[in-house]
């Protein structure tokens, strides 16, 4: 006879408070994957999560559910949840899909006309970074907003195309392991040119409103392509500079080998 933890013999907890909890765990849990609490590979135990986190298991499962969504997490054939490695290449190939879908929902918006009030929000969205970038370095308080801003701006994107789907695309990539527009800025805050570094990607934004406001589709869309290359360059020095090692989510990227 299999005994039930006393988690599982608690009352129902009410359906708001279930989905808090669910959210609370789940945030949690990445922040503890992302950090190296929980090791590459490593086979997850509901129970141990239950005492850490202070939950039941039901919203425990459902986190790992949804962290499996995002592919911080793979399923085990015998049921269960690991931690999920990914090689070089894979951080690559989504930073990659992210440019391409990006160039094309800035195309669309160049060639069929993107929506004034969009195209204010992110020129005033882009005026914010350029008074961030006055200074001549960022501290922790204006680099923290500088992640904010160019998130938006990214975010945005999807609107000036017009296109429901190329926004929920957009969305779905941004939110795969190390793809989003900020996944690895942190790098660029770390090195001694990161002030000019930011310079060129605000460059390459302003570029990208100037050619969509000129319906200038094909050179919007190779600006975006080439504005993804700046992550890739941070995801290659993330990866080699042993300084990074402690970079959130660093830990968990497996070096391209020279066969690769």
């Amino acid at each position: 006879m299999i005994r039930s933890s006393p988690s599982d013999t608690l009352a129902p907890e009410p359906p708001e408070e279930s989905g808090s909890q669910v959210v609370k765990a789940q945030l949690r849990l990445r922040e503890m994957i992302l950090a190296g609490e929980l090791s590459g590979g490593l086979r997850i135990a509901e129970l141990s999560l239950v005492e850490r986190l202070g939950v039941s298991r039901t919203p425990i499962r459902a986190a790992l559910m949804r962290l499996e969504q995002e592919g911080l997490l793979e399923a085990l054939p015998n049921g269960g949840y690991a931690v999920r490695t990914f090689s070089e290449r894979d951080v690559a190939d989504a930073i990659e899909l992210r440019g391409t879908i990006e160039g094309m929902a800035v195309r669309l918006a160049a060639e069929r006309g993107a929506a004034p009030v969009v195209l204010a929000e992110a020129r005033a969205c882009l005026q914010q970074i350029d008074s961030l970038l006055q200074g001549a370095a960022l501290n922790d308080e204006a680099f923290s907003r500088y992640v904010v801003l160019n998130e938006k701006f990214h975010s945005l994107l999807g609107e000036l195309s017009g296109s429901v789907f190329i926004g929920r695309e957009l969305e779905r990539v941004a939110s795969l392991p190390f793809a989003s527009p900020s996944g690895f800025v942190v790098v660029q805050a770390n090195s001694p040119q990161a002030r000019d570094r930011f310079v060129v990607a605000q460059d390459q934004h302003l570029q990208v409103l100037d050619a969509i406001e000129h319906r200038e589709g094909t050179r919007a869309e190779a600006i975006m392509r080439e504005h993804s290359r700046l992550a890739q360059r941070n995801l290659r020095e993330a990866v080699r500079n042993p300084s990074h090692a402690q970079m959130p989510g660093v830990r968990l990227i497996r070096r391209r080998s020279r066969n690769e």
